[in-house]
């Protein structure tokens, strides 16, 4: 057995061996290739000599939390998924000895796709691709929404109760232990969401990052797999709708958060046809939906103002030093909060 390359973050010889126990077919060497880092699970695309390709995922390089980016939590989520009419990657299995890489992994199939990150990709796609995709993204997430917990294993993933209240809890948490400068509006906002939490119905998944560019899309626009499950757990449902609504884009928006304006374009449905759809396939009340949207654009400003601390206490290195580099950062974390106020302010 023959390493192909050095790759940072996997060791190539003791992984190809935990290959080909766990993969049959697999035909050594292997490559591998980061697909996806950053603060975020590390996501390599691994190929061997007989072009079958799989992607394994694993927690970023250095110190993290004991119980951030749980390899065990996302490989258990994606195969309890696996028989539900939920599109996820195949998992193929979990590593958790550590002599093997280092940490934790563990590998699914590769879905070959298109992942709409950008407007260049979003022009990429046909008319009848981009109305599929949305009606797609509003049908998945009713599923998601309406899995079976106690059939599929997943009853005990998390509390069922108090989601906003829990969430808020942690966001604000992480926010106060980060922050770089005081931001009145946002603990504002804080606290009108504290007073206006709705009341929760029945505990569901929660996605927890549901967006256009965290699903792939097949050939006709369908989604063929839901990725990014690293902060999935119980709860409220409807903050899953209300994130979306915070990506997702109409034509003439100005704001913070955008996926590159791709849903601008001709062919995506608008905002009020995805509530619409969502409302009609789920039956759920969405007459507060203007709260969690509120609460999306909130928990987005505290995420975003975590990686501005982080970059300008210099987890960028040397560019640490020019923290004018990263003021893009710290604008969009003032834009995200005020839409924040805006949303409640259309609900008080």
């Amino acid at each position: 057995m023959e390493a192909s390359q050095s790759v940072e973050g996997v060791d190539v010889d003791h992984v190809t061996a935990w290959f080909e126990t766990h993969a049959p077919e697999v035909r050594p060497s292997l490559h591998f290739e980061l697909i996806a880092g950053g603060h975020s699970n590390l996501t390599y695309r691994v190929t061997d000599e007989a072009d079958h390709a799989w992607v394994l995922r694993r927690p970023p390089l250095g110190q993290v939390l004991a119980t951030a980016h749980d390899m065990g939590r996302e490989h258990r989520i994606i195969s309890a998924l696996a028989p539900t009419d939920v599109p996820v990657a195949p998992t193929i299995g979990l590593c958790t000895d550590e002599s093997v890489n280092g940490a934790p992994f563990y590998v699914m199939d590769f879905v070959d796709g298109i992942v709409v990150r950008d407007l260049s990709v979003g022009e990429t796609l046909s008319e009848a691709q981009r109305h599929t995709s949305s009606e797609s993204i509003v049908d998945v997430l009713a599923r998601i929404h309406s899995v079976d917990l106690d059939a599929v294993g997943l009853a005990d993933l998390g509390r069922h109760e108090g989601y906003i209240e829990r969430q808020l809890k942690r966001w604000y948490g992480q926010f106060e232990k980060s922050k770089t400068r005081e931001l009145p509006m946002l603990d504002e906002v804080h606290q009108a969401l504290l007073r206006l939490v709705p009341a929760q119905g029945p505990a569901t998944i929660v996605h927890g990052d549901y967006r256009l560019d965290n699903c792939m899309l097949g050939p006709d626009g369908q989604i063929l797999a839901v990725l990014d499950w690293e902060i999935c757990t119980l709860g409220d449902p409807l903050a899953d709708v209300g994130l979306l609504m915070v990506y997702w884009n109409d034509p003439g928006d100005v704001g913070p958060a955008t996926v590159g304006g791709a849903t601008t374009l001709d062919g995506f449905l608008r905002r009020s046809d995805l509530l619409e759809r969502y409302a009609a396939i789920s039956g759920r009340d969405l007459s507060a939906i203007d709260y969690y949207v509120a609460f999306g654009y909130w928990k987005l400003a505290c995420i975003v103002e975590g990686v501005y601390a982080r970059y300008i206490g210099g987890a960028m290195g040397d560019r640490g030093a020019d923290t004018g580099a990263f003021d893009f950062f710290a604008e969009q974390v003032t834009g995200l909060v005020e839409s924040a106020r805006q949303a409640i302010g259309r609900i008080e």
